[in-house]
Parts: C-alpha cells; sequence; structure tokens
C-alpha cells in the first residue's frame, strides 16, 4: 500500500509559530498582538523609509500610476478596510482613488477594469481565493500588491510588491489592519508626491503613547456599554476605515452584533431608531470632527449612550464616555481611530470568553 503523503503545513505568515503560542487562547492572543502594534508600526515605517529593496518598489508603483485614470484599492474584510486611509489621501490631493470589495470586483467590475490606471491588491494572507484569482486575470494590467505573506501564491505571482511586515497573526486583525493601513497611506502619498514621513512619525508616537492608557480604561467602557441591544461605530475619511474594522474585530471576537456607518449614512437612516437600547462610538476625528460631536449630542438627546473619541475634550454624562486622542495629519486617524475599539472587544471578550480560536494555519481559502 502507498504510504499517505503528509502535506507541509501552511502556516500563518509562512512561519512556524513559537510553541508558547500553540496553547494561548484567543482573548490572550488577541491581548498580545494590540500591544505589539506599535512596534511592528515602528519597523514598517522604518522600512519603508530607509530599505532601498522598498524604496525601488515604490518607485516602481509611482511609474504604474502614471497613466490617467484611477487609481484602486482592492480588498476584503480587515484588508479593505485598511485601504480606505489610502483612498481617502489620494482624493484628498485630486488624484481619483477608490476602495472597492475584491468579491464583487472579481464578480462584476470586469467590463471597466481597463480603465484603472493601477490596481492595488491588499491581502494578509495573499492565499484569499478572490485575490489569488484577480492576480490570474490581470493579464497586461497595471497591477501591486500589499501583502503580509512573502510564502504566498499572490507574493510568487505579483511583480510589484510591499510588505505588511506586520509578522504572523494568530486572531483578528490587530497589527495587520495597522501595517498594512500604513503601507496602503505612504504609497498613497509617493503616488501623489506628498511628503510622509514626519506624518508618520507623528502618528506613530500618539498610537504608542494612547495605547496603554484607553486599554487601561477598558472595564469602564465595557460597563459603560453593557445591556445595549447593539453597538454602531461610525467615522468619516479615514476613520471609516477604522470603525469598519472595529465592527469586525468585535463581532469575530465577541460574537455580539455591531454595524459601522459613514456620520451621513448613519444620520440618514438607523439615527431614526437610536433610544435606550442604543449604544453609538462616534469617531469624531479628523476635519469634520464637529460633525461627529453634533451626532453624540443627538444621539444622547434621543436617549442613547456614545463613547465619544475626539481630540476636543468632552464632559462625561451617564450617557456620554468621552475619550480624547491627540490630533494626528490625515488620513492618519485611520490608525488612531481602531483604539477604542479594540480596547472594548479585549474588555468584552476577558468577560464573556472569545468566539475566535486562534489560528495557526491557513484552511481552504474558497469563495
Amino acid at each position: 500500500m502507498e504510504e499517505n503523503k503528509q502535506q507541509t503545513p501552511r502556516w500563518v505568515g509562512g512561519v512556524e509559530p513559537a510553541k508558547e503560542l500553540l496553547s494561548a487562547t484567543g482573548t490572550q492572543i488577541l491581548e498580545i498582538e494590540c500591544r505589539e502594534q506599535p512596534k511592528r508600526l515602528g519597523q514598517l515605517l522604518a522600512a519603508y523609509a530607509e530599505d532601498s529593496t522598498i524604496q525601488a518598489e515604490l518607485k516602481a508603483f509611482r511609474s504604474l500610476a502614471e497613466k490617467p485614470g484611477p487609481v484602486l484599492f482592492i480588498g476584503m474584510g480587515a484588508s479593505y478596510c485598511s485601504s480606505i486611509s489610502g483612498s481617502v489621501l489620494l482624493q484628498s490631493h485630486g488624484r481619483p482613488g477608490f476602495s472597492v470589495d475584491a468579491g464583487e470586483w472579481l464578480n462584476y467590475a470586469s467590463p471597466v477594469w481597463n480603465d484603472a490606471a493601477l490596481s492595488i491588491l491588499l491581502t494578509t494572507s495573499g492565499e484569499s481565493a478572490e485575490l489569488v484569482e484577480l492576480v490570474k486575470r490581470s493579464e497586461d494590467r497595471a497591477l501591486g500588491l500589499i501583502c503580509n505573506n512573502p510564502a504566498s501564491t499572490c507574493w510568487r505571482l505579483t511583480k510589484t510588491k510591499l510588505p505588511i511586515l506586520a509578522g504572523p497573526e494568530y486572531g483578528n486583525a490587530t497589527k495587520t489592519y495597522t501595517n498594512a493601513t500604513a503601507a496602503a497611506i505612504i504609497l498613497a502619498a509617493e503616488i501623489v508626491a506628498h511628503p510622509w514621513k514626519r506624518d508618520a512619525e507623528h502618528a506613530a508616537e500618539i498610537f504608542t503613547t494612547h495605547l496603554d492608557p484607553i486599554f487601561a480604561q477598558r472595564a469602564e467602557l465595557e460597563l459603560f456599554c453593557r445591556g445595549a441591544a447593539n453597538i454602531e461605530i461610525i467615522g468619516r475619511g479615514a476613520a471609516y476605515g477604522g470603525a469598519f474594522m472595529s465592527a469586525l474585530c468585535i463581532r469575530e471576537m465577541s460574537g455580539f452584533r455591531a454595524a459601522p456607518h459613514t456620520g451621513a449614512g448613519f444620520k440618514h437612516g438607523p439615527n431614526l431608531d437610536v433610544d435606550a437600547t442604543h449604544v453609538a462610538i462616534i469617531l469624531a476625528l479628523g476635519h469634520s470632527a464637529d460633525l461627529g460631536i453634533k451626532l453624540a449630542q443627538e444621539c444622547n438627546r434621543r436617549g442613547g449612550k456614545v463613547v465619544l473619541v475626539s481630540s476636543l475634550p468632552q464632559t462625561a454624562t451617564d450617557n456620554l464616555f468621552p475619550i480624547t486622542i491627540e490630533a494626528v495629519a490625515e488620513p492618519w486617524e485611520g490608525l488612531t481611530s481602531l483604539l477604542v475599539p479594540q480596547a472594548l472587544t479585549l474588555a468584552m471578550v476577558e468577560r464573556t470568553g472569545c468566539r475566535l480560536p486562534p489560528r495557526f494555519q491557513y484552511g481552504v481559502m474558497e469563495q
């Protein structure tokens, strides 16, 4: 009888995990990876500023983007969320740029794909079926990749590519979101010739100095939100990427149903059902912060509770939990917007248990 051949393990990130991590719980992994974010972010910023190979790739991306037409960021889930800060920067500097869902683009957008000047695929694993198929269908289109797995199919098949440099991630997207967001911002800045190093360093400093104090408030945050029928997370611009990612994090880790909205999207619809059972996390950051503060006041008038994240100090009440985060240059609030929801998620799973077990190997990737 022919012996069964054992398949080589498809380790997350292409790296075999340390033995002590294999016995960690989902809650422990979440905290470890959240607290690892500042270090990994600092490493990425240093590499993108100094590494000659990465700088050559950035130059290649700039060349690809010289063709007239929009620049597309294409991803799913956390990767899609990461791209929003990049497309916001492009738009604010006069270059059409859009974030699109990879599954929708694959199945419905082929007739217009040639209109794009450059398509940038974002995928942490580099193995997601939709992204792999897009690479295979790209033909002679201008295509680039932002990826965390240099052992992946997408990495192997793509010529122009940038690393996320977050290291293996075994739980919900935390450090891969942070680093992919930074990579998307830097790439967008390079495309429009906008200086990014000083803004990036300041954002990393604010992210680092605020993480521990915000996480220290997580029990109070969870108590404030406890008993809500639902949690809705609201942000504008780059902070909408943070809101989208935050809702994914809460749902995946705790099983509690959270939903993301843009500020305008919330006001013209879900705002109408706000009552005492409702909690909103409003990310009032960037140049439209005053609209977020105004929306928080409206939610409070309707009887709802609000966690208000802003660079402007606010007075706490029974229905308002304010957290102050120092302002950063746009669109770097795509990073700082994530800290409060991450802290809340950790507190929720510490109290009720984690629904998402750690994942150390890639499973079957299919549409």
